[in-house]
């Protein structure tokens, strides 16, 4: 088994869940490449300090130069602010390094172009983080629509919703910042969670209305006093897309603060012959709607039906760190050229994609109109 030898820069939540899921590796049993993490770089010392606890992890460093100049790491996995996205991007492939980069690919669309272009120009394999669509009710949604069965299609509604941002005792941090985050807020942050599949299959807005709300304008500092926080908490961006010459009404939701929702990613397409549903509030549950004289919502609970076998027993179901490897095995396959047709993640072009739609909200919430893409 090939081994491809892998550092993160910043050691945050997604860092240390990407190097459980490298820990875990041996569950998957229909892919003969393996992650191996190396190295790690994050300015706070305490962060760091997690890593050691991993052997193979022989660099810990509070510099990303140092870590870029190890001839010994092949590809960068990187979550940091939006803010420093494009310089961490470009000095990633400047390096000679692979990328896997957190999504929205930069701090605005001229910030995504900009690292699109050097992934052009490096020559090296970059795509974007998305790991929702590798649950398996995900799968079979894209599966029905893709099959013809559902007819014409009437409507596509994919989204995202948490609800922490709901509590006005939780102290600001960078993703309430507009300097940090981005103009784009919540878009950015929770954006390509509800692009990915649409651009995958070709569902591109042609046009939009968006409808964009702020949260809280101040909140804990952490350190007794209040600061300001500006970014845009909620979107609704209602969209028209074409799929096979006819207009169909298109909605993504991204939200972080929608009552009662943890975390909860969700993707609905209907057509005059059939529908499917999935939400990960119910992850094993597929909805199947049945047109007629009759007309039915059906639903099945699915099983580990994952992209990439695993050793988990079929009749359970997976969960977020399950979806995490899935999202690095199509990386690692799709680099080594062997995804065979398996969902893939998400593509530079593809972020680039999501940030026009982003500018385009920004620019149909300034003006209060529908704006063409």
């Amino acid at each position: 088994m090939k081994t491809v030898r892998v550092g993160i820069i910043g050691g945050g939540l997604m860092g240390r869940e990407m190097a459980s899921a490298f820990g875990r590796w041996c569950a998957l049993t229909d892919i003969d490449v393996r992650p191996e993490l190396v190295a790690v770089a994050d300015l706070i010392e305490p962060v760091r300090e997690w890593f050691r606890r991993i052997p193979s992890c022989t660099q810990i460093t509070g510099d990303h130069h140092e870590l870029l100049a190890n001839p010994e790491v092949d590809v960068v996995y990187v979550a940091v602010p939006h803010n420093l996205h494009e310089q961490l991007y470009t000095d990633v492939l400047k390096a000679g390094k692979d990328l896997f980069a957190e999504k929205p690919f930069g701090v605005d669309l001229a910030s995504s172009q900009r690292i699109l272009d050097a992934c052009r120009a490096s020559g090296r394999f970059v795509r974007c983080s998305s790991e929702f669509p590798f649950f398996p009710g995900a799968q079979r949604v894209i599966a029905e629509a893709q099959s013809g069965r559902l007819g014409r299609v009437l409507e596509i509604v994919s989204g995202f919703h948490h609800s922490s941002d709901l509590d006005a005792t939780k102290a600001g941090n960078w993703k309430r910042f507009s300097r940090t985050c981005g103009e784009i807020g919540v878009l950015g942050d929770l954006g390509m969670h509800a692009c990915h599949i649409p651009l995958r299959m070709g569902w591109r807005s042609k046009r939009l209305f968006a409808q964009l709300q702020k949260g809280y304008p101040q909140r804990p500092d952490g350190k007794g006093g209040v600061v300001d926080c500006d970014t845009w908490d909620n979107a609704l961006l209602n969209c028209w897309t074409e799929i096979d010459g006819q207009e169909v009404p298109m909605r993504l939701e991204m939200k972080r603060m929608a009552p009662g929702e943890t975390n909860t990613w969700f993707l609905e397409v209907l057509g005059t012959e059939g529908g499917a549903r999935y939400s990960t509030k119910e992850p094993k549950t597929l909805w199947l709607f049945e047109g007629g004289k009759e007309q039915f919502w059906k639903k099945t609970d699915l099983g580990f039906g994952t992209p990439f076998k695993a050793v988990t027993g079929g009749i359970f179901e997976p969960g977020f760190p399950d979806v995490i490897q899935q999202m690095w095995a199509a990386y690692l396959a799709e680099r080594e050229g062997v995804l065979d047709g398996r969902f893939g993640c998400a593509s530079p072009e593809e972020a680039v994609a999501s940030q026009e739609i982003f500018a385009a909200a920004l620019e149909s919430q300034r003006a209060g109109q529908v704006v063409a893409l």
